[in-house]
């Protein structure tokens, strides 16, 4: 509600053409009477405003995620259909903290570590150097109704987990975690802009490649190799969310691996009924065919 706020203020002087769109994931039994609140707030402050109802199944990667990947599609959906030019989210510095803290539960590189950027794609998040209870408490300030997702308390959910920890470390420690842990993010997402430009090539060159010269991954620094076969993999069409940064860490340790070389074929599979096999010093994937 605050980033609307400002966003109406703006609006309302000309200095940008907003629209508010709301998404309904249908996971509460009171979200369509929220949505619609949400909505009348939107246009009493003269936004033209949406509601953009989804349906949710949690998928591999669990309810979080699927909700996550509906909210996304929805958005664009609605700038595209307005013919806007960004899709701004109330994201804050809080959050940025929360996804460090579980990349680093997760054991994640750089790139994971780098949590949320300002802008991606179409997407930038203004409130990313906020943390939430300053948005909270400008909330309180200037009068405006806030709704509390119940989600948000659910325990069940590994961010309401990291949640409730960063605010148990902050009360414990006395440091600002939050602030240091999205610092953190800064600094990782730095490193990792500068690696992934350092990989680009050697990644361009095995890019949509079935087989590929050992010799082209195995040469690289591990930081660098790692990226080249995260990209290889991507570009076949693999997802990237189905494989993390132990699979690939697997992947290059058969690759380095003299004994792998040594063999007929030395096999790694993958998410997708696909695999990855070393034959002397190549690396070829497969897809197996699926049966009528």
């Amino acid at each position: 509600m605050a980033l609307l706020h400002a966003c109406a203020f703006l609006h309302r002087r000309g200095e940008l053409r907003a629209r508010a769109v709301t998404v309904d994931h249908g996971l509460q039994p009171t979200s369509a009477e929220v949505a619609r609140r949400v909505i009348s707030i939107a246009e009493s402050w003269g936004v033209p405003a949406e509601v953009s109802s989804v349906n949710v199944e949690a998928g591999v990667d669990g309810l979080e995620a699927a909700a996550r990947e509906a909210r996304y599609d929805a958005l664009e959906a609605a700038r595209s259909a307005d013919g806007a030019d960004w899709v701004l989210t109330a994201h804050t510095r809080s959050d940025q903290a929360e996804t460090v803290l579980l990349g680093l539960m997760r054991g994640s590189g750089t790139r994971s570590l780098a949590g949320m950027a300002l802008r991606t794609g179409r997407v930038v998040r203004p409130l990313l150097d906020v943390d939430r209870a300053s948005t909270l408490a400008s909330c309180r300030a200037q009068n405006i109704e806030v709704w509390h997702d119940p989600m948000n308390v659910d325990d069940s959910f590994a961010r309401v987990r990291a949640r409730s920890l960063l605010e148990s470390l902050e009360a414990d420690l006395g440091q600002p975690i939050t602030a240091n842990l999205a610092r953190t993010a800064e600094l990782c997402r730095a490193d990792a802009d500068c690696l992934d430009e350092l990989a680009e090539p050697s990644a361009a060159a095995v890019r949509g490649r079935t087989e590929v010269p050992l010799s082209e991954v195995a040469d690289l620094e591990d930081a660098l190799a790692s990226r080249v076969l995260r990209e290889w993999l991507i570009s076949l069409d693999v997802p990237a969310q189905s494989f993390g940064a132990a699979r690939i860490s697997e992947l290059l340790a058969l690759i380095r691996d003299p004994g792998s070389q040594g063999r007929a074929h030395t096999r790694l599979s993958l998410p997708g009924d696909t695999e990855v096999i070393i034959t002397g010093q190549v690396l070829r994937f497969r897809r197996e065919a699926k049966a009528d």
